[in-house]
């Protein structure tokens, strides 16, 4: 019997993970980690989340990439497979970009989007 391959779930741009760093850093919790979602929500039918927690929950994903550890909801997972985190620093605004292979379309503000869940072949499993 073989092991099955473990992949990535996400991965984050050199800007991502220091911005990620920089926000774990100045926190008053040394255990605190950046927890990624999505959930129901604006014009386009999906959002992102972001939160403070002091570990995973249970089926969490764990990522570790560029030195830094993000966590991911266990039911986004599917949404999230193959997606990269990015920051992006412009004149008047900085922010998390999202380049993900699973969304469909994007509301005119950029505050939602539509995801199709990815499919998993059975030779692919999360690395956890």
């Amino acid at each position: 019997m073989t092991a099955r391959s473990k992949f990535q779930v996400m991965t984050l741009t050199d800007a991502a993970a220091a911005r990620v760093r920089e926000i774990v850093a100045g926190s008053d919790n040394p255990d605190a980690a950046l927890r990624l979602g999505v959930k129901k929500g604006g014009c386009a039918g999906m959002e992102y989340t972001m939160a403070f927690v002091t570990g995973p929950e249970p089926g969490d994903e764990v990522v570790h990439d560029k030195g830094v550890t993000v966590l991911i909801d266990a039911k986004a997972v599917l949404f999230l497979l193959g997606t990269q985190m990015d920051y992006s620093v412009e004149t008047l605004s900085a922010r998390f970009v999202f380049n993900n292979p699973n969304q469909t379309s994007a509301c005119g503000c950029g505050e939602s989007v539509q995801l199709t869940p990815a499919q998993l072949s059975g030779d692919e499993k999360p690395a956890h």
